[in-house]
């Protein structure tokens, strides 16, 4: 596997908040299991297998193996939290996702690890940037995108309280936590991280810092941008958008995913239908060259230069 991104101050791997957090919920719930599907180290549950042998279920290279394992043990009163690389869980596995888990409604909470195009070098067979649009139609699965270690750990601490399938996308990419006054994990609900009136940059997961720098550099042109961090996908905060449509009158969304389907597609659904207004949909097109998470993110325009540049755009389209 591609190495991750090279860690910089202040900045942290959001793997490393899931896997600390599962471990403090199992010590208290003897119902909390994990399966993976060969993926111990880069699910970083090397530590949860030590504290629990007995609770860590290893199907090796078979995914779909892997869902109906954690089908059955939801069906038996465990709480299974199911981890691998999300371009397998989300790809391979779909029909079980699909059946077992969406149309049974069972009790499983699905861990997309190393998403977006984390892996890099590896290239489009390993990255996951179609799960968005996969997963959004299976709409009773609650989709969690956390932007930073915090959020992380607050939805991998409502997840095993919830009862419902719930599939959460992580990154091994490290990121900076945000700085908001406050904070409460609420899924359906996006988090306001800025205040704006002239655009709102609509983001999640990585992308989510990024748009912060993005509405200091606008800032200094005075411009100012509302950022809305989505992080749930399904459910989606249709209230936040309409308002920032009607207050701002200019949409940027930007995702680490195919923005067909994804985050972008279902803020279009939204407004297209209730509130018009010009976006500017920032990801990726379709299938992705290989190269390194930095390449392909600046080659994409997914910098804070690139998210301002689509403010302006989307701003300019208003004002034409």
């Amino acid at each position: 596997m591609a190495a991750p991104a090279a860690k910089q101050e202040g900045f942290y791997d959001c793997r490393d908040a899931w896997a600390r957090t599962i471990e403090e919920l199992a010590e208290n719930d003897p119902r909390i299991v994990a399966v993976v599907n060969d993926s111990v180290g880069s699910s970083k549950l090397g530590g949860f297998q030590k504290k629990f042998p007995d609770r860590l279920i290893n199907v090796g290279i078979a995914e779909q193996n892997m869902v109906g394992v954690g089908a059955g043990l939801a069906n038996g009163g465990r709480i299974p939290f199911v981890s691998a690389a999300s371009c397998f869980l989300t790809g391979r596995a779909l029909e079980q996702v699909k059946a077992d888990i969406a149309y049974a409604g069972f009790n499983v909470k699905l861990v997309g690890q190393s998403s977006g195009v984390a892996y890099g070098e590896l290239g489009p067979t390993h990255h996951s940037i179609e799960d968005f649009a996969w997963l959004r139609p299976l709409s009773n699965i609650t989709m969690v995108v956390p932007a930073d270690s915090w959020e992380t750990a607050e939805a991998v601490k409502w997840a095993a309280a919830h009862e419902g399938p719930v599939y959460i996308r992580l990154s091994r990419m490290p990121v900076p936590d945000l700085s908001v006054e406050d904070r409460k994990f609420q899924p359906g609900k996006a988090e306001l991280v800025r205040k704006g009136s002239d655009v709102t940059i609509i983001a999640c997961g990585t992308m989510v810092h990024l748009a912060v720098q993005a509405a200091v550099e606008l800032e200094a042109e005075g411009i100012s941008a509302r950022i809305l961090n989505m992080a749930t996908i399904t459910p989606l905060d249709e209230a936040a958008i309409s308002a920032a449509a009607s207050e701002t009158g200019a949409i940027v969304t930007v995702e680490e995913a195919n923005i067909h389907g994804g985050l972008g597609g279902a803020v279009a659904e939204h407004t297209s239908a209730n509130l018009p207004v010009p976006i500017e949909r920032m990801g990726f097109p379709g299938f992705v060259p290989t190269g390194s998470v930095e390449w392909l993110f600046d080659h994409f325009g997914l910098t804070a230069a690139g998210i301002a540049r689509s403010a302006r755009k989307a701003i300019g389209r208003k004002r034409g």
